[in-house]
């Protein structure tokens, strides 16, 4: 059996979930290839989108949420023209490749992707079967050009409206959820948890996260947490990612705090440190609140990328599974609400065990490896 994941550095998360898929074919026994797809066709063009993407994410959010925005609301079958011509134009660079060895199915994990390998369906370039994979709560509004593919994954059942809306066929969902590292399906108890990285065990935790390179004011955002005045006692675990400022500010604030604060840097243990969370405060990645809820961890959500991000933060709060900071409701209230109501924390769990999917990658694999055994018609 032999695969190939096409994916497109535009953030992390799109790798991230190919390397997962990838791990999981390989442990039965599958060959399973990961492209970066721009890098393929054109290393300057995707050097130029990674790094735009980070530039406007970070910089310009305003106006990347008004382009977003407007590409929802684009009147039904009106393409947008930019990436329609991109995808045209790209796709021709990958025909050979995929020709080139016979994959029993190509997997996808960003639409730009997607947007080239249903082109090459449309017009007979390719006879593939092809799978989406959704890394978000949401369909992006250029999955509505990747409806020639044959499979899209998506986070829950709860998404087909959406998929309808796109164009997709029911028989063409696949809620599986999704994929992320098999360890994060694993629970070690909490206490556990805590007395391996060094905590009291017995204390709340809460775990803040900045994504693997640290964004937004951690220090502030920590000592903020760390300041607040409640009567129940607990404690803070601060991962600051690859930010070398933030974990040195970080650092002298756990010096100085009344309350104890684990800094660490970037790590491999996050799954560990979930465990021994009982919140998580988080930007609300496709993967990390994905990475969440299979730990049935309640999350705080804080500055959240406009566009998809902002739809992840609407599907996590309208199904139970967190709160929110707004600029009239700081993180010291929602802390301070969780910390007096375990009634709503309990709440939250409950919520979330109804949406968690710990075993989407295991299923998805499942349905690759019995994809290619499955011949294909005509």
């Amino acid at each position: 059996m032999n695969f190939l994941i096409l994916s497109v550095t535009a953030g992390e998360g799109h790798n991230s979930t190919a390397r997962a898929i990838r791990t999981a074919l390989e442990a039965q026994e599958a060959d399973a290839e990961i492209l970066d797809t721009l890098e393929y066709v054109s290393p300057e063009l995707a050097k130029v989108i990674a790094d735009g993407y980070l530039m406007v994410t970070e910089r310009a959010q305003g106006a990347y949420r008004i382009g977003y925005r407007l590409a929802e609301t684009r009147r039904s079958g009106e393409k947008l023209d930019a990436m329609q011509l991109a995808s045209s134009a790209l796709s021709k660079e990958l025909v050979e490749y995929i020709r080139s060895d016979r994959f029993d199915a190509v997997v996808f994990t960003h639409p730009f992707a997607g947007m080239m390998c249903s082109t090459m369906k449309r017009r007979g370039l390719i006879s593939n079967r092809t799978v989406g994979i959704l890394t978000d709560f949401t369909f992006h509004p250029f999955w509505e050009d990747c409806t020639a593919n044959d499979y899209v994954v998506t986070p829950d059942r709860l998404l087909l409206p959406q998929a309808r809306r796109k164009g997709f066929r029911d028989e063409q969902i696949l809620p599986f959820g999704i994929p992320i590292n098999p360890k994060f399906s694993e629970r070690v108890p909490a206490e556990d948890a805590r007395r391996q990285v060094g905590l009291d065990p017995a204390l709340p935790t809460f775990l803040v996260m900045g994504g693997s390179m640290g964004y937004g004011n951690m220090g502030e955002l920590v000592s903020k947490i760390a300041s607040l005045d409640v009567e129940r006692d607990f404690q803070i675990i601060a991962v600051a990612g690859r930010n070398e400022e933030a974990k040195t500010a970080l650092d002298r604030l756990a010096e100085k705090s009344a309350r104890r604060i684990l800094v660490t840097g970037f790590v491999d243990y996050v799954s560990l440190l979930m465990d021994a969370a009982d919140c998580i405060i988080t930007k609300p990645g496709g993967l990390t609140t994905s990475e969440s809820l299979a730990k049935n961890l309640p999350m705080i959500i804080v500055n959240p990328i406009p566009g998809q991000e902002e739809r992840n933060t609407e599907f996590l709060l309208n199904n139970g599974c967190a709160m929110a900071t707004t600029k009239t409701v700081p993180i010291e209230e929602c802390i301070y609400q969780l910390l007096m109501s375990d009634v709503r924390l309990e709440a939250m769990k409950t919520c979330i065990a109804g949406v968690a999917k710990p075993h989407a990658t295991e299923d998805l694999t499942k349905f690759l490896i019995n994809l290619a055994h499955t011949p294909e018609i005509g």
